[in-house]
């Protein structure tokens, strides 16, 4: 589904990713960890066409992204941050993204999973953090793609709406598709993930299930066994 070979990036002297070789296969969820730094965020980016790669090659279903903008109809993208113009209304942004995309769309079933109703004629500007999280998830949600790129899905969320979006996430994973999350908040990759990716200083240190991560740490918690990958001393 997504396959990344000798990706590099610099900003500067700072080489962010060092040759980084990456095979995604096609259906599951997939966790990409790693400290401040290891250029999780350029990965992620990379692969959305954001960020111009100075070497290497980046496939997605397929199709190489270089001077391509055809195959991120196959990507849905929730950022960390979503900067949308305050003085819009929800439902008008909804509509906007609807005309924009042009396709079949199930934002009226997820209106009424994250209780939105209330919302939609009210200017962005006016939101609390987690509602506006809650629009931010409608809109990735929104449309069928192949592959979703979640960064960091469970901010602000309310304990109903993080249930709700973890049964969502799930539904899609049952439907084949490739769900690709970046998350600081263990206890939710734990219970979701079913590949750890590590990266660290721009390379991945450890790619595997929960399980092989358990056994190659010799650690029984999870939050443990990242810990122990995170000192660049310790190599597993």
């Amino acid at each position: 589904m997504i396959q990344i070979n000798n990706l590099c990036k610099s900003f500067g002297k700072n080489k962010v990713l060092n040759n980084l070789d990456l095979d995604v296969e096609n259906g599951g969820i997939y966790a990409v960890l790693g400290p401040n730094g290891s250029g999780k965020t350029t990965l992620i980016k990379s692969i959305l066409g954001m960020v111009i790669m100075d070497d290497g090659q980046i496939e997605v279903s397929g199709q190489s992204i270089k001077n391509n903008w055809l195959y991120r109809k196959e990507i849905n993208y929730l950022p960390q941050i979503a900067n949308f113009p305050g003085n819009l209304r929800v439902n008008e942004l909804i509509k906007m993204i609807k005309d924009l995309r042009n396709k079949n769309n199930r934002a009226d079933e997820l209106i009424q999973l994250f209780n939105l109703n209330s919302f939609l004629d009210k200017k962005l500007s006016t939101l609390s953090g987690g509602t506006k999280q809650k629009v931010n998830i409608l809109l990735a949600f929104m449309f069928d793609s192949p592959v979703y790129i979640l960064d960091e899905p469970t901010t602000g969320l309310d304990p109903a709406a993080l249930l709700n979006l973890k049964d969502l996430i799930r539904k899609e994973k049952q439907a084949g598709k490739t769900i690709l999350i970046t998350s600081h908040i263990l206890q939710f990759v734990e219970e979701m993930a079913d590949q750890i990716i590590y990266l660290l200083e721009g390379k991945i240190y450890f790619r595997g299930t929960m399980q092989s991560l358990l056994k190659k740490t010799h650690q029984t918690k999870f939050d443990h066994a990242i810990a122990a990958i995170a000192i660049p001393s310790e190599h597993v």
